[in-house]
């Protein structure tokens, strides 16, 4: 008797720019402030059957940034912020996934940020795969994260007296449309 065994290909969606987010939070004098870089591009590829051949590539425009406070966006890409005129990108590529159940797992991968980079490893969930409403085929990933920003040679964090935070966490909530 003969087995056939029939998987799935792999499935690569476009990061769609219009539905994906990197949110953040970080310490501000006693509060917290929040925003999030709205310019969210790049490719995802999900193999369902098995998440270990899954990888992401990401691209955050440092520019797109929104606190919600227009002012303070203009400071936050100046040099003793984000200096995002000589860095202006962040991006992010996987390197490995490791599978926790057929939904959720941990990527790790290569985060480059402020011209520094670093091995990042953090949770991911698969949130769901439907049609939308234009005909297209769309996945939703949700992933969180935290970095120090003192290791990606920011300063702000690190004084006695800063008003800002070291610590900045990450929610990324992605939406990709398959190609």
């Amino acid at each position: 008797m003969v087995s056939l065994s029939v998987q799935a290909a792999p499935e690569t969606y476009a990061i769609d720019n219009e539905h994906s987010f990197a949110n953040w939070s970080v310490r501000h004098v006693v509060a917290k402030t929040t925003g999030t870089f709205h310019d969210v591009q790049g490719k995802v590829v999900i193999d369902r059957d098995n998440l270990v051949n899954s990888s992401v590539e990401a691209r955050i425009n440092m520019f797109s940034v929104s606190s919600n406070h227009a002012k303070r966006d203009a400071h936050i890409v100046k040099d003793d912020y984000l200096n995002a005129a000589k860095f202006g990108e962040m991006t992010f590529v996987s390197t490995k996934v490791v599978a926790r159940s057929e939904t959720e797992g941990e990527i790790t991968g290569k985060l480059t940020l402020h011209g520094v980079t670093r091995e990042m490893t953090f949770p991911f969930k698969v949130l769901g795969f439907g049609t939308d409403p234009w005909g297209g085929y769309r996945v939703g990933l949700e992933a969180h994260t935290a970095i120090k920003a003192s290791d990606f040679g920011y300063k702000w964090g690190v004084k006695p007296d800063g008003a800002v935070g070291d610590d900045v966490e990450i929610t990324l909530l992605i939406e990709g449309k398959r190609l």
